[in-house]
């Protein structure tokens, strides 16, 4: 019974943590006050973000970041391997990651290995 009180209230804790990072980009976003992101940065990248090329098509939810790539969920291309992206490709973060590449530049970069991330294109 402990065991199980205790992993509900870390998922609590991680959905508080989630929402105050998304309450805080939105205000951001409405306001422009609070701290910028600077381009290729991966600054506020969290879990289950989605990822947008700059073209507006919905490249994926972000995994996680690893080192100086974006792993993205297995769903994301449809293939059921993770994808990975440079942070390079960052151009800024809201509520979203928003990319500086077009759906098909940043699909010619994606890898599914992140040792080679960002080495082609």
């Amino acid at each position: 019974m402990l065991e199980n009180t205790k992993e509900k209230l870390q998922e609590v804790g991680k959905r508080v943590a989630e929402n105050v990072g998304d309450a805080a980009d939105w205000v951001k976003e409405k306001t422009g006050v609070g701290p910028g992101r600077a381009e290729g940065s991966d600054a506020g990248i969290r879990t289950h973000m989605e990822v947008y090329a700059s073209c507006g098509k919905l490249m994926g939810k972000v995994d996680h970041v690893e080192g100086d790539s974006i792993k993205l969920t297995k769903d994301s291309f449809g293939d059921g391997q993770h994808h990975f992206l440079p942070t390079s490709m960052v151009a800024h973060v809201d509520r979203h990651v928003h990319l500086n590449k077009n759906s098909e530049e940043a699909a010619k970069w994606s890898t599914t290995d992140a040792s080679a991330c960002g080495l082609k294109g």
